[in-house]
């Protein structure tokens, strides 16, 4: 695949790769991370399989919790993901985490390789999502545990001096995606595809306040460089879009909801 891929029009390049990794840093995306790694509840000795590992900071945090007796392996149709990836794979106290350049429709290891299967933000870009969890249900044990987190696009809202706009814009974003509503529909999905829903609870991000060290604030750079061309925005609309936002100062509000399910394989 190169250094770079492309999803529905969001091209997964080596800058993309750093601008997602600058967001997955901010505490919005820190708080997120703890929230799945409590419903992972991970031990010791847990072999676990994190599907669209990108940047590798959830990857390197579950190493650390399954100890060196543990497992944890990564996939990313991205190279520039993975280059990133790779930076973090030693951890201390915790096993070397194995990378490889792959996708979820066609997942390269063997049948119940894995106790536990971890996949945040990816199943919201995939056509086949009951197909993609066929094959994560392939590769885990018996009774062995998936962790889902996927947005519902349909949650945003944002303060905006234009609400016009604003909606031109936030539809055109959606055009980089699957599915920008999986999480109405993903616990039936799991269901038909062999598991148990187990637990699901929303994982909300709210800034309030401009500030470019929040997920939002570093979404708005990624949105105004996708969304031209798309929906009938223009370039000047999406500037005068970012603009906007970062000017709102104090009065900036953003909220999202993130959708967490865990579930059981039969």
């Amino acid at each position: 695949m190169g250094g770079e891929v492309e999803m529905d029009g969001l091209r997964f390049d080596a800058e993309l790769s750093r601008q997602i990794e600058a967001v997955y840093t901010t505490p919005d995306v820190v708080e997120q991370r703890r929230a799945v790694r409590a419903a992972l509840a991970l031990r010791p000795g847990d072999r676990v399989l994190d599907v669209g590992v990108g940047p590798g900071l959830l990857a390197a945090e579950m190493a650390g919790e399954v100890g060196p007796d543990g497992r944890i392996c990564g996939i990313d149709i991205s190279e520039s993901m993975l280059a990133i990836a790779r930076t973090r794979s030693e951890v201390p106290d915790g096993p070397g985490i194995e990378l490889e350049l792959a996708s979820v429709d066609r997942i390269p290891y063997p049948a119940e390789s894995f106790d536990v299967v971890v996949s945040t933000q990816v199943l919201e870009y995939v056509d086949d999502v009951a197909g993609a969890l066929l094959e994560v249900r392939r590769v885990l044990r018996p009774a062995g545990r998936v962790v889902l987190l996927d947005t519902d696009w349909g949650s945003v809202v944002w303060r905006s001096h234009d609400d016009a706009r604003m909606a031109r814009v936030l539809t055109a974003f959606e055009d980089h995606l699957a599915d920008p509503y999986l999480p109405r529909t993903l616990a039936d999905v799991l269901v038909k595809t062999g598991f148990t829903p187990t637990h699901q609870q929303v994982v909300p991000i709210l800034n309030t306040g401009y500030d470019q060290r929040t997920f939002s604030g570093g979404l708005i750079d990624i949105v105004a460089d996708f969304v031209p061309g798309h929906g009938d925005v223009t370039a000047d609309e999406a500037r005068d879009w970012a603009d906007d936002l970062r000017g709102l100062g104090d009065s900036y509000f953003f909220s999202l909801n993130r959708y967490l399910f865990v579930a059981s394989a039969l």
